[in-house]
């Protein structure tokens, strides 16, 4: 029977599989090989699971670079080569179905590639058009036909009279015209900030990109694409934190903090009317001390999250993680415990990996964006 459906409906459903059930029906026979490779790809990627990436941060051999998945449906964790892409190079976030990392090289100045870890395609993007370091990166998604635009603020570039300063201009790349271009000028302070003190980690929201600190106090920092205006925002006990991130839930911004200082918990408070934070969770006391252990310090905790789901992980690659997520149709979000990764194909993971966590629906579905790279 199934040998007998068309083409096209055999594609349909293929787009519902996930990547390890894909790979699985691909291997089935040369016809269903054919199907897999060329499945439509669904008007939306909203009924996909996102998966839990984790990226090394550094990795110098192009031979050992790798990164680990896993699974939410059935808990299962996969090893994905990534000796495709070039190296040295470092996983900043994702995009979609897409992870942007930076190329290192001996200058610093900023190379941004695009790559899909499940169907091994990656492409560089172009030259900025003001060169510079460590600049804040910023991503927004566009639509469902995979567009995307990156935001790069402030960051050093070489000064008039040789030397460095701080590069007081954004600029942004847009995948459908494959190019950057300069959007206007920022404040000096918010240029030093976004280059000492802002991760590359960004949230976008109600047409605002922000960025939040990386040291205390805590604070956001936000620019308004379409008039290209800057803002500031308070953290809820900034001052007491041990760690901050800036997560997107449900469509509003929120910040996940937590601390000794302030009751040796961690806590999700989200963005109300008039700039107000609400508290709308709590991670519960015992997978909170499951989570630190006996010394009870959030320091090292490191948070990604999507609308739907947020995940506390330790940037030092542990036994497990913390995730608040929406679980079936009622609304409702309930905190778990995930296994870490421990052992993948009967191989053990090493246990002092330094890694950057990203969450990404995946899609095997062939992208126009890789061709002609």
């Amino acid at each position: 029977m199934w040998s007998d459906l068309p083409f096209d409906l055999l594609s349909n459903i293929f787009s519902f599989l996930s990547p390890d059930s894909l790979a699985c029906a691909a291997s089935a026979c040369r016809q269903w090989h054919e199907c897999a490779k060329t499945r439509r790809r669904p008007a939306s990627n909203s009924y996909l699971s996102n998966w839990f990436v984790a990226l090394p941060l550094r990795s110098h051999k192009k031979d050992n670079l790798s990164c680990y998945a896993q699974n939410p449906t059935n808990k299962n964790w996969h090893f994905i080569f990534l000796n495709f892409l070039p190296s040295p190079i470092r996983p900043l976030t994702s995009i979609k179905s897409l992870i942007l990392f930076k190329t290192t090289n001996p200058t610093n100045l900023l190379n941004l590639l695009v790559c899909n870890p499940f169907t091994r395609e990656f492409k560089k993007l172009p030259i900025l058009s003001t060169p510079r370091s460590n600049p804040a990166i910023g991503v927004i998604p566009l639509g469902d036909d995979g567009g995307f635009q990156v935001y790069v603020a402030g960051g050093m570039s070489e000064a008039p009279r040789g030397g460095a300063t701080y590069e007081p201009t954004m600029e942004v790349y847009d995948s459908r015209h494959d190019t950057w271009r300069v959007v206007g000028p920022l404040p000096t302070e918010f240029a030093v900030r976004l280059t000492v003190w802002t991760p590359n980690d960004s949230v976008f929201c109600d047409g605002v990109v922000y960025w939040i600190t990386s040291a205390r106090a805590y604070s956001l920092m936000g620019c308004d694409i379409s008039s290209n205006s800057w803002l500031e925002l308070r953290v809820p006990m900034a001052e007491k934190l041990e760690f901050a991130a800036a997560v997107r839930r449900k469509g509003r911004l929120a910040v996940v903090g937590g601390g000794g200082a302030c009751g040796g918990g961690a806590w999700v408070w989200e963005l109300g009317e008039g700039d107000s934070w609400v508290l709308v969770g709590k991670v519960p006391g015992e997978l909170g001390v499951k989570f630190v252990g006996e010394m009870g310090r959030w320091a090292s905790t490191k948070c990604v999250g999507c609308d739907g789901g947020i995940y506390l992980y330790r940037e030092v690659f542990g036994p497990g993680m913390i995730a608040w997520k929406e679980v079936g149709e009622s609304g409702e979000w309930e905190w778990s415990w995930i296994e870490g990764c421990s052992f993948v194909g009967g191989e053990k993971v090493p246990q002092n990996l330094q890694m950057k966590g990203v969450l990404i629906p995946p899609n095997l579905a062939q992208s126009c964006f890789f061709l002609g790279k």
